[in-house]
């Protein structure tokens, strides 16, 4: 077993301030030495980077993002160029990955699958001065999200479907930062999906706390689709050209969700159902990039969020509407247990 953790990162202010605070966490951290290394081993030349295109197509729908990247840039002394290829969720490659979600009328339960080294160990709520919603979820290149929940009880989780016929565009993880963001409904997520251009062909699944129903929106780059349903795993039911070739566990965990959802009568099981190791839905497979590495449970009406790294673990609570409101998390670090052989990006040297 693996001893990891994330660490919590709170802050309330501006997106430049933002990003220069998070430069002097990373500063001489692991994370950064280690995504570098990880950025030279996939051939720095692969993408020409445009700085000015990004900046225009990055201020079209998220343009203080901009300035938390220049944050960043001048915390770590690091070129433009260089800070939009890290940061920016527009020119590096997105690994595959699993993740399977589940939702009910007042909860949305998202497991996140993929390898260790590819984890951040970052939680990161934070409420800007100069535009945008307060958010709260995991980190994925530093600015992008991979799950979440804003100040209106928007709730965003992302499942990776297929990166064979790309296309410029953003990335999931920065588009899943912008959803939570700029919008405050599920409407204004699924009007952003089908402006926003995207790299490779993912499912968004948003949920408000207005809406009982959960929306899932197939998005590629030629095409999105929207449609309602409670459980989303790997593999499109509209957009089937663009699946890929292999979805057999993809459909199995669809199965298992299916047959056991009427045995989750509260939110309690149903958590269970998405965390125990024992019922087919948490994975292990760690060395095949579907793992998974943590399991959140949003309440969009309450404003709260459950979290929890690996398997059979009851979830620490945060109580988002208190931090909202100004009250800070005490806690400063999420621990947990992973059945893999190696541990997340932040803790050791690659």
């Amino acid at each position: 077993m693996q001893k990891v953790y994330s660490d919590v990162i709170q802050f309330r202010g501006s997106h430049y301030d933002f990003g220069y605070r998070q430069g002097e966490l990373l500063r001489h951290s692991l994370l950064i030495k280690n995504r570098m290394k990880q950025w030279l081993d996939k051939n720095p030349r692969r993408f020409l980077i445009d700085v000015p295109h990004y900046k225009h197509i990055i201020s079209k729908h998220a343009p203080f993002i901009w300035d938390e990247m220049e944050g960043l840039a001048e915390s770590l002394h690091m070129r433009m160029e260089d800070a939009v290829r890290q940061f920016g969720g527009y020119y590096l490659e997105y690994g595959r990955s699993g993740c399977s979600i589940f939702a009910q009328n007042n909860y949305f339960i998202r497991n996140y699958d993929n390898d260790p080294l590819s984890y951040e160990g970052r939680f990161v709520l934070y409420a800007p001065f100069d535009g945008g919603y307060a958010t709260i979820g995991p980190s994925m290149q530093i600015t992008g999200r991979t799950d979440g929940m804003n100040e209106h009880g928007l709730v965003m989780g992302y499942n990776f479907i297929n990166r064979k016929h790309g296309d410029d565009g953003f990335m999931c993880n920065m588009i899943g930062r912008i959803i939570l963001e700029q919008c405050a409904t599920v409407d204004d997520a699924i009007q952003l999906l089908k402006e926003i251009p995207h790299r490779h062909s993912f499912s968004y699944v948003v949920k408000d706390a207005k809406q009982k129903e959960t929306t899932i929106v197939e998005a590629s780059p030629r095409e999105v689709q929207v449609r309602i349903g409670n459980i989303c795993t790997n593999h499109f039911t509209i957009l089937t050209e663009e699946n890929r070739y292999r979805m057999d566990d993809s459909i199995r965990r669809v199965k298992v969700l299916e047959n056991e959802q009427h045995h989750a009568i509260d939110a309690l099981e149903a958590y269970k159902l998405m965390n125990d190791t024992t019922t087919g839905i948490f994975s292990t497979n760690y060395g095949a990039w579907s793992g998974t590495l943590h399991t959140a449970i949003y309440y969009p009406d309450k404003l709260r969020i459950g979290f929890t790294i690996g398997g059979d673990r009851f979830p620490f609570i945060f109580h988002f509407k208190k931090w909202v409101h100004g009250e800070d998390v005490r806690v400063k670090r999420i621990n947990g247990l992973l059945l893999a052989k190696d541990p997340f990006i932040n803790m050791v040297e690659l």
